[in-house]
């Protein structure tokens, strides 16, 4: 029974039955796709390729931003499509993806944007278990955040990035907005506040002004820092709003991070190598590099960037922690490691260093942002 006016609902029924129509259509398109994928599928399995091929998948979402003149903004279309090809990619196997946990970070979320939500997400509770369980094999792929836009460099996954022999296949940058959790709602009887250490760098400036005389615990991730609130009424933690339906807390205080535009970059990792080019100005390339202790040493080694016209996007120094003054220098350039120019200006760079390391050529993340098609394509 409907509870509109008569007059209303003689209005609507048609279209809601043009509605019907069209659901139904795309139910059997939806599944022409699946068949399609699973067929795809098959082929893969007998030739070893990657199910996850993360430079087809921003093909797809571009080609279909593309066709589009609305009124579907540019994002919803993204996303409605990421799940299709999340429910199709489940068809050829089953995607399992490690990522820091447990449930309610923003790593998790994350891996739903990039992934989509049909996929076998193992929680760890560091890092570095991330780095093992891809390597180990026990997850395809590992989500780990990079930088942040306030708080910079995540140190644990740069000192894990030396070490490790995975490969960046993929980006995913993800808005980060903080909220106070508690049980009850408010911040009475508040003794304690738990958070990730980047987490509490982020709202300091809050924290500072509305929270003062409580004290700070930094905790492994968000979601721990909800799961301690969850057990203890006098406890609240820092962390999204996924945090909160996860473990039944209530918004004592939202959107408490300092920067409103706060961001935070995750890399996807994986074993197999090197993806496939995206079209021409889609990708980019990370790398860690060295250089001898003597004057002019970054110069020279930079200087084949600027001898083969290749740009760099990020620079950051990191101690080599091995009881010296040595640095580790990170370095993401536009282009992919398969171009002549980049291949070039690499082998010159590799030549110039004394330690380098190409940790991998990927699609940089497109932002369609809040916008219609017609807008996008201004």
């Amino acid at each position: 029974m409907s509870n509109l006016p008569e007059d209303v609902e003689k209005k609507v029924a048609p279209i809601r039955k043009e509605i019907d129509r069209i659901d139904t259509e795309l139910v059997k398109l939806l599944n022409e796709r699946a068949q399609c994928a699973r067929a795809v599928g098959v082929i893969k399995s007998q030739t070893a390729s990657p199910v996850f091929r993360p430079e087809r998948e921003g093909d797809v979402i571009r080609n279909v931003v593309s066709k589009s003149h609305g009124p579907l903004e540019s994002n919803s279309l993204a996303a409605i499509f990421q799940e299709i090809m999340s429910a199709c990619r489940a068809l050829e196997r089953n995607t399992s993806v490690a990522y820091l946990g447990p449930k309610g970070t923003f790593s998790e979320m994350a891996m739903e944007k990039k992934f989509g939500t049909t996929v076998n997400g193992i929680p760890c509770d560091q890092i570095e278990e991330v780095f093992r369980a891809v390597e180990a094999g026990t997850a395809q792929f590992g989500i780990v955040p990079m930088e942040n836009s306030t708080e910079g460099s995540v140190n644990r996954t740069m000192d894990s990035l030396l070490r490790t022999s995975l490969t960046i296949i993929g980006e995913i940058s993800v808005p980060v907005h903080h909220n106070l959790l508690t049980q009850s709602g408010t911040m009475d009887g508040i003794e304690k506040i738990y958070s990730h250490p980047q987490s509490l760098g982020q709202c300091v400036g809050w924290l500072n002004s509305h929270a003062s005389g409580i004290p700070r615990f930094p905790v492994s991730s968000n979601g721990e820092a909800a799961r301690k609130a969850a057990q203890d009424p006098t406890a609240a933690a820092i962390a999204g709003e996924k945090a909160a339906g996860a473990y039944c807390l209530q918004i004592a205080a939202a959107h408490i991070q300092d920067d409103a535009s706060n961001r935070t970059r995750f890399v996807v990792l994986a074993n197999q190598g090197t993806m496939p080019s995206s079209p021409p100005g889609q990708d980019k390339t990370s790398l860690i590099v060295s250089v001898p202790n003597k004057a002019g040493a970054i110069y020279h080694a930079l200087k084949p960037l600027d001898d083969h016209g290749v740009s760099m996007t990020r620079f950051e120094s990191r101690p080599a922690r091995n009881g010296t003054w040595a640095y580790y220098f990170y370095i993401d350039i536009e282009g992919h490691a398969k171009d002549p120019k980049i291949a070039n200006a690499l082998n010159d760079l590799k030549n110039a260093c004394g330690f380098f390391k190409n940790l991998g050529s990927y699609p940089f993340e497109e932002d369609y942002g809040h916008k219609n098609n017609e807008g996008a394509r201004m």
